[in-house]
Parts: C-alpha cells; structure tokens; sequence
C-alpha cells in the first residue's frame, strides 16, 4: 500500500509515519478485502504472498493474518519503509513467516520468485506501462494463484460541501486539482503508456481469468476521533504542498485556515470531521 502523492518522495522521516498511520485507519477494511481473498484461494493453501508495493507493511501483516500458513513477503524499493514492515511483522508475531524484499518496480520483479497469491496495492498506476507490468506480475503466480491490484474507488471525504468558510465543494476542488496533478505524474513516469483503466481486460491481457472485483467501504462518521482529525491534518498539509500552483487562491487561504491549530474553524477543533471512503479491488487467477 506504498502510495505517496502530494509530497517530497525522499522524506521518509515525514511520510514513513504517515503512510502507516493511513494505512492503519483503512485497516478494517483491507481486512475485509484480505477476507474475501480467502473465499477466493484456500487458506490452507497459500503458502507465499507477496505483498508488492508494500510500504509500511501494514496490509502485509492482514495478508498474514488471513492465510495463517503462508511466508508473507513485503516487496518495496524503499529500505526506510521495509524496515518499518520488518518492526510491524515483529510486533504481530509473524517474524518467523515474513521476509522484507528490496525491490525496484518493475525493474527487480523477476527475482523475486512464484507465488500463490500477489496483492499490488495502489502500485500499478505508478508505472509508466501498466499493461507490461501486470503480464509481469502474471508471470510470478503459480498456477491457480491470484493476482489482487487495488486501483479505484470512490474519492475520499473528510468534511461536508459546506464548512461554513470559503466557497461550498472545497474538497470536489481539490479532486480536480489533483486530477490534473496525476495526469501531468503519469505523463511524466519513465515509457508511460495511455491506457483506458479497464482492469478487467487489462489482467485478460496477462493471460489470466478475472475472477471478480469488489469495492470495499470505510465509514468513520463524525466528530472523528482523534487520530483521524490528526491525519486529516497531515493529508490537507501535503494537498497545501503538493497542488500548489494548481488551487485557486481562495482555497489555498482556507486550506491555510483549516490547518491552522488555533483557528476555531481549523481541524484541529471541528466537530464535522470525517471519513468515508471505498477501495476497489481487482481480481484474476492463473
């Protein structure tokens, strides 16, 4: 679940946490997501996952959870993440099942061995020729085995059409903006390729049968506690930082407003805060 828009990709100190705390908070579910993987392959007989894109490892650990006789592999390019995978598979007690791999994307896929079940989340549009790197991923499976890619959903929302400052539809500004800010990313990533994002006959292509998707809901209504008013917090930060030059003035000054701790219309202090979102996830088998 390494997914980091909106900000310096090389300060980890800063977006290591981040992307833990995030992924945390969507636990429930991902949960759910790795449940119904369960209905798709055995438990009993899954014996590797790798868990490409891993970041932080916090899906890894639910992977590992939900098929209980499987080696779990934590796949990423970026050591400060891995090592953060390696404390969390520790502290859940499945060090003895779990390996961090150091792995550039797609670069390094080939060495990383078969598996029975491969879960790439938010990664595949990070690279430049979706098509290839899904028909590498196919490769990797054994027969039988499922290939699982988080791509879509619905946008997340943290706060209501109206908060009472600035123009009504802040946060459907804010999704344009980034619309934009991620059609100039994925132009920019090395051989990128236009592809419609139709995932299903995408992981046709790699020679494999779709074996379903399914969109999976988190809903924490308001007033939000604490942790998800803080990671508010940090996620409007990196928008502030990351769509400059893409936001209209106004917004930006509420933006500003917003993450200032002392205004009384800012996160910290709302009462209005929440968090509803749903990922989906695409599956096909070998």
């Amino acid at each position: 679940m390494s997914h980091h828009h909106d900000t310096d990709p090389m300060d980890w100190d800063r977006l290591g946490p981040l992307l833990e705390s995030g992924a945390e908070l969507e636990s429930p579910l991902y949960r759910e997501a790795a449940a119904w993987l369960g209905t798709l392959l055995p438990p009993s007989g899954v014996r590797r996952i790798l868990d490409v894109g891993s970041g932080p490892g916090v899906l890894t650990t639910l992977l590992a959870d939900a098929f209980p006789h499987a080696e779990t592999v934590a796949v990423d390019g970026t050591p400060q993440l891995l090592e953060r995978a390696r404390a969390r598979a520790e502290r859940a007690g499945i060090a003895d099942r779990f390996e961090a791999r150091h792995a550039e994307i797609p670069g390094d896929l080939h060495q990383l061995g078969q598996a029975d079940l491969i879960w790439a989340g938010s990664v595949i549009h990070h690279i430049g020729d979706q098509r290839a790197v899904l028909g590498e991923l196919a490769r990797l499976l054994r027969p039988g085995g499922v290939l699982a890619i988080v791509e879509g959903g619905l946008p997340t929302r943290r706060l209501p059409r109206d908060i009472g400052i600035g123009r009504p539809g802040l946060e459907a500004r804010l999704d344009a903006a980034h619309a934009d800010w991620f059609a100039q990313m994925r132009a920019g990533l090395p051989g990128a390729k236009g592809e419609p994002e139709d995932w299903r006959s995408l992981l046709a292509a790699a020679d494999l049968r779709p074996s379903g998707s399914r969109s999976f809901l988190l809903d924490v209504p308001a007033p939000a506690p604490r942790a998800v008013r803080e990671h508010h917090l940090t996620h409007f930060e990196r928008q502030r930082e990351g769509l400059t030059g893409l936001l209209a003035d106004d917004d930006a000054a509420v933006l500003d407003r917003l993450l200032d701790r002392a205004d009384p219309a800012g996160l910290a202090r709302r009462e209005d805060t929440y968090l509803l979102t749903a990922r989906t996830v695409h599956t096909a088998r070998r």
